[in-house]
């Protein structure tokens, strides 16, 4: 499969025909009840089956293309490298370095290079989301134990 990798925002033609096609999509997929559709290509009166979930797809990426967001696709078994990690986690390169060292997150190594699964940093990064909002439950809490926090 090859995969989007170029990230780019919508231009502004873009986001104007997802905003009026978002609506009508989100509209007929409700109404489904299959698990594949057929669509028509206007163009061509061709009709293409397509299953449920990769119509889904679409309307996620339509919802973030009238939102002007960027949209990039990519397999979930890809590898990235060490760089792309750090970007996705919102942290340094060589702190991912050490989170890998520390085998926080599981790496292969090909060459010199570190490659990480994108399901395994994305894992990791929903597990410290987990664990932050733990953390400032425990802080309120403990704040308002000790009076500094009026409920």
């Amino acid at each position: 499969m090859k995969a989007l990798r170029k990230i780019q925002s919508p231009s502004k033609q873009e986001q104007k025909v997802a905003v009026e096609s978002y609506p009508a999509l989100f509209s007929v997929l409700k109404d489904i009840h299959s698990e594949e559709t057929e669509i028509e290509v206007d163009n061509s009166k061709e009709r293409i089956k397509i299953p449920l979930r990769a119509m889904e797809f679409l309307k996620d990426i339509l919802k973030a293309m009238s939102e002007g967001q960027p949209i990039s696709i990519v397999p979930i078994a890809t590898d990235v490298t060490t760089q792309k990690a750090a970007d996705i986690l919102g942290c340094s390169r060589p702190y991912l370095v050490k989170l890998l060292e520390d085998r926080k997150i599981d790496f292969v190594k090909v060459g010199k290079h570190r490659r990480i699964k994108l399901q395994d940093v994305l894992a990791y990064k929903q597990e410290m989301k987990q664990k932050q909002k733990k953390d400032i439950i425990d802080i309120m809490n403990f704040d308002e134990q000790i009076g500094l926090y009026d409920s």
